[in-house]
């Protein structure tokens, strides 16, 4: 499917699904299709879910000119509003994280879905320290230190386990 912006470019996307609509942007020089799997995953959860090919990439219209966030963003708005887009959660890859942002502070809040408290907090370190390591970061689950906790241990090289 895809949509005409107001200067003339089709703007290709994918809309899958019925729910709280989940918005997919790509970095560059992806497409929507490099959100295939995760798309898959929220649709399977109910939620509704959409991804574009940004203008110049993909599907969408292979246009010179317009390559900025601003035109980036208007796109993406005209997106939100060609499809009613209300409670939408933007989600954003690389270039995408920045079109995501700068589509909330160009185009404002209305339709997009923030959470109003989080039940969640995390100690974030500025930098690892010697003594830290990936399974005790605060910022890796639990669950990282089971899996590294059931790898089979190496042979020593004196041929006996390590203790």
């Amino acid at each position: 499917m895809s949509i005409t912006t107001k200067d003339g470019v089709e703007i290709f996307y994918k809309d899958w699904g019925k729910g709280q609509p989940i918005v997919f942007s790509h970095g560059w020089p992806l497409s929507a299709d490099d959100w295939d799997a995760q798309m898959l995953f929220f649709l399977n959860h109910g939620y509704r879910v959409i991804a574009h090919d940004r203008r110049g990439h993909g599907r969408s219209t292979q246009t010179g000119d317009g390559h900025d966030m601003d035109h980036y963003v208007d796109d993406l708005a005209a997106l939100t509003a060609h499809l009613d887009l209300k409670n939408a959660i933007h989600v954003g890859h690389s270039t995408g994280g920045g079109e995501v942002a700068h589509y909330l502070g160009r185009h404002g809040e209305s339709r997009a879905a923030f959470p109003k408290r989080s039940s969640m907090t995390f100690r974030w370190r500025s930098r690892p320290t010697a003594r830290s390591s990936i399974a005790t970061s605060p910022r890796v689950p639990s669950t990282t230190t089971t899996r590294r906790a059931s790898l089979p241990r190496r042979p020593s090289r004196t041929g006996g386990a390590r203790a």
